[in-house]
């Protein structure tokens, strides 16, 4: 598929009218009108709804502007490494999810570019069912993901921080004035958990028998919403502790404690670009772990 018409396509996505996509990619109206019209005829499906001069993304739209920029995100990327010259050049994508070892990955980071300043990192958020997806499909090239980690399917470097699970309460809520939340304790009171399977499945462990009494008010990938939910008293976050500080939270850790490993995770026997292939070596050598 031409990366040109990709490109077509997500600038009409973003401005939702031909005439300004077309201003902007320096086309003819008519001729990108065709390119999108060609495009919907060889995927087989209606990409957008046209409707008084708008253009708006169909179902089949939305799920194919987030496969087009993929795309165009790896060809960028391929380029740059494939341009690389002696010196040490090119991209390295890391998912992040939200953890305290993060700042463990940032220091990580600093040193290696320290060593090779033409580096640079991209940083995406999400969670582990995010990253893993995206290490899989070869969108990034490694993933800060808390353990368990598949041995068989992953490399991976270990992080020495831990991830300490508790709660953020509303400092007006009744839990305010616990030094620690114990399983049964949220028994009756809407929460707000989250997405990923691993967290889901040791917060289970931890409640025990009191899981399935609990209250599922939302669950949430990233912490930043779920808080919003919680500075208006909706509920308790339960959550990772992070050095991240929100207006009228109090986290509160559980009892007994559940602290979990995170790792530096990539692919098992998958080509990497120069800068990442060294980036691995430099993580296996600073901290002193293979798998």
């Amino acid at each position: 598929m031409d990366l040109r018409v990709l490109d077509y396509f997500l600038v009409t996505a973003r401005e939702e009218n031909v005439t300004r996509a077309a201003a902007l990619l320096h086309v003819t109206q008519p001729t990108l009108s065709r390119q999108i019209k060609e495009l919907e005829q060889d995927l087989g499906v209606l990409l957008f709804q046209r409707r008084n001069h708008r253009m708006t993304l169909t179902r089949e739209g939305l799920l194919f502007r987030q496969r087009a920029q993929d795309m165009v995100n790896l060809m960028a990327r391929a380029r740059t490494d494939l341009q690389a010259t002696q010196a040490l050049t090119g991209s390295i994508a890391i998912g992040c999810s939200e953890l305290q070892s993060m700042e463990e990955v940032a220091d990580l980071m600093d040193t290696f570019q320290q060593g090779h300043p033409q580096v640079k990192f991209e940083l995406h958020s999400g969670n582990t069912d995010d990253i893993k997806a995206w290490i899989d499909q070869g969108i990034i090239d490694m993933g800060l993901l808390i353990e368990p980690i598949e041995s068989g399917q992953y490399d991976f470097v270990r992080m020495t921080s831990k991830e300490e699970w508790g709660i953020l309460a509303h400092e007006d809520s009744q839990f305010a004035s616990y030094d620690a939340i114990r399983p049964g304790d949220l028994v009756g009171t809407p929460v707000i958990t989250v997405l990923d399977k691993i967290g889901h499945d040791e917060l289970t462990n931890w409640s025990g028998k009191y899981a399935a009494q609990m209250g599922n008010l939302a669950r949430y990938n990233l912490l930043y919403n779920a808080a919003m939910l919680a500075q208006h008293n909706h509920g308790v976050v339960v959550c990772l502790k992070l050095n991240q500080h929100f207006d009228h939270l109090k986290f509160i850790p559980l009892v007994p404690k559940l602290e979990l490993q995170s790792a530096l995770v990539w692919r098992s026997q998958q080509s990497r670009s120069r800068a990442a292939a060294e980036f691995v070596r430099f993580l296996r050598e600073k901290k002193g772990q293979v798998k």
